[in-house]
């Protein structure tokens, strides 16, 4: 337990709270000059580095343990320079409230539905946001007898960072050793084996080759070695000459000479992953509420009393920030903001499934190991679970939160990393996209109980490799909220009837022949395929539109059982795919959205009194 006292005290005795106990201390005069000292040493430090960038005009201040920059700078770039040059110098984190000329403030973007669904409704944790993070807290809260409620803005989970990344369980040896990145990341992908046999989710560990540009990089795999065994990467890791590559990867770029071959990579669908874990802890008696964002708070005595939403206003035991990009706003709503997160993009690129017979591994390229000025692993192309390839990430610092966009800029840097694979060529891209990561300016998670607020528990600035530390992460943030509740006096137990397997919905293309045919019998809706690209069936949409945590628009269909992810995009199927819904769902058909909110897709009929089936 960490304690960060924000004031300087008189020599006695004083009662210096933590979230979950209280430390009663004997402070010294020459403990606090000692520290003051060293404050001012971190300070001077910070200013000096930004004189070496050259950016004079931000004003330095210490706030409790953390630094704030503040100021007007004439460039988006300059405010980035700021944060990143603040970092690593003994404090907390970085507060970074640089203004930029021109450049507003993104506001986050609220559902736009209002009610009181929630009004005076009491949990013993809430868990604020639905991505693979909140998901896997909820399920792992599941486990004890409390009441347990996850609000999520969107209108359905992993719309955000969790849906928008390339669904790599990373092996552990990019994160710097020593950091909470590291461990978790280590951790949670050894779980993931474990959560897939209970979720009934697709894992696969084709492993990951980092290629060598240069000769001269051969001489870094004992370094690689060295690192892999601080980190506690799991596997035979091993050094790899070109030829071994080759016979690995026939199709890889002739220009590569050797590698770094790390086995335990794994690969799985991120959105799958995150209903998995919000569908278990449902059906362990969790409460979901999408399309619900918290608009404030109110404190109490260093207490988290109210909440309230856009549906309402609740009470809780328990918050757990599990906000993503939005986590510094929550934390600031409830009195503890000691750090900032920015912006930070990537563009990735989807190939067509008949890629799939061109590549086994991950592969990357890296200049050296990734990009210290963009903080990037430098991307690469990873094999889905489904068969398609995927091309990238980039990394860009951007000032929108919510900043989805796709540009020519960095889709050609994504045509340039096709380069590695001889065999893949932009003919076969079918769609790209773009997810936003919630970066803190100390490049590290934040995962601990706040240092002012009693019942609340942050698991902030989760960025890669946040997919494969979520199992690891859900671990321990479930153990600080119990210890919260119980330091509150709640009693917490496990429960007895605690189920942790969840019955995936059968993938039809993926059984064999016996196996469709047994399950057609039992259910003709099976047989009915819908998405010829997917070969999905109508009873996999019904099944997506009834779960614990069902399904309510066209992207949510798609997430779960990937109807209109193939090359044409829903060409074939989306007509077939909303009437299903509304039969099911017992609504009009110009109720079906897209991705919720006002994105209707169909507005009103066109044809009215029809005499006969055909409509003509």
């Amino acid at each position: 337990m960490f304690f960060y006292i924000d004031r300087w005290y008189k020599p006695g005795y004083y009662n210096l709270s933590g979230n979950t106990t209280s430390l009663v201390v004997n402070v010294y005069q020459e403990d606090f000059i000692s520290m003051k000292g060293q404050m001012k040493r971190q300070l001077r430090a910070v200013r000096r580095s930004l004189r070496n960038k050259k950016l004079k005009f931000v004003q330095v201040v210490q706030k409790g343990n953390s630094v704030h920059l503040s100021g007007t700078a004439d460039r988006w770039e300059q405010k980035v320079n700021a944060g990143f040059a603040a970092a690593h110098k003994g404090f907390k984190g970085v507060v970074n409230d640089i203004d930029v000329r021109g450049v507003v403030d993104t506001e986050m973007r609220l559902p736009a539905v209002q009610d009181s669904l929630l009004e005076g409704r009491s949990f013993d944790a809430v868990i604020v946001g639905g991505g693979v993070i909140g998901c896997a807290v909820a399920r792992e809260l599941s486990r004890q007898n409390i009441t347990i409620a996850l609000l999520e803005k969107e209108s359905d989970l992993a719309m955000q960072a969790s849906g928008r990344n390339d669904g790599m369980i990373h092996p552990g040896f990019a994160a710097s050793p020593g950091t909470l990145k590291a461990s978790y990341n280590v951790r949670g992908n050894r779980m993931y084996t474990k959560l897939a046999e209970e979720l009934g989710f697709e894992l696969k560990r084709p492993g990951s080759i980092i290629l060598f540009k240069s000769p001269l990089m051969n001489l870094l795999k004992p370094i690689f070695r060295r690192r892999c065994r601080k980190n506690g990467v799991d596997g035979n890791y091993r050094g790899l000459s070109a030829e071994e590559v080759r016979k690995m990867e026939p199709y890889v770029t002739e220009s590569q000479k050797g590698g770094f071959f790390l086995p335990s990579a794994g690969i799985v669908s991120p959105f799958r992953v995150t209903i998995a874990l919000a569908e278990n802890a449902a059906q362990n008696g969790a409460e979901i509420f999408l399309n619900t964002a918290v608009t404030s708070m109110d404190v109490k005595n260093g207490r988290i009393s109210r909440i309230q939403t856009n549906r309402g206003s609740l009470q809780c035991g328990v918050l757990i920030n599990a906000a993503g990009i939005w986590g510094d706003k929550l934390s600031e709503m409830a009195g503890d903001r000691f750090f900032s997160l920015h912006g930070r993009k990537g563009t990735d690129a989807i190939l067509d499934i008949e890629c799939s017979f061109y590549q086994n591994h991950i592969l990357g390229m890296p200049s050296i190991l990734g990009s210290k000025k963009n903080h990037s692993k430098g991307g690469g192309l990873v094999p889905c679970v489904e068969g398609n390839i995927l091309i990238g990430p980039t990394s860009e610092e951007v000032p929108g939160r919510e900043d989805y966009s796709t540009d020519s800029e960095n889709f050609r840097k994504l045509l340039g990393q096709l380069s590695i694979n001889q065999e893949l060529k932009p003919v076969h891209i079918i769609n790209y996209y773009s997810g936003v990561r919630a970066a803190s300016w100390e490049e590290d998670f934040i995962i601990e109980p706040s240092g002012k607020i009693s019942n609340l528990i942050l698991a902030a600035a989760i960025q890669s490799p946040g997919l494969a530390s979520a199992p690891a992460i859900g671990e321990d943030v479930a153990r600080m909220a119990v210890e919260s509740l119980r330091v509150a006096g709640v009693k917490v137990i496990k429960k007895k009837n605690f189920n942790p397997r969840r019955k995936a919905i059968p993938a039809v293309k993926d059984l064999s022949p016996e196996e469709r045919s047994a399950l057609i019998r039992k259910d003709p809706a099976y047989g009915e395929i819908l998405c010829r690209c997917e070969e999905v069936s109508r009873g996999e949409i019904r099944d997506a539109l009834v779960s614990s945590v069902p399904a309510s628009t066209v992207d949510g269909i798609k997430r779960r059982v990937r109807a209109g992810a193939g090359r044409c995009h829903g060409g074939f199927c989306l007509s077939r795919v909303i009437m299903v819904m509304a039969e099911e769902l017992g609504i009009p058909i110009t109720n079906i959205t897209r991705k919720g909110g006002s994105s209707r897709i169909l507005l009103h009929e066109t044809k009215e009194n029809v005499s006969d089936e055909t409509g003509i």
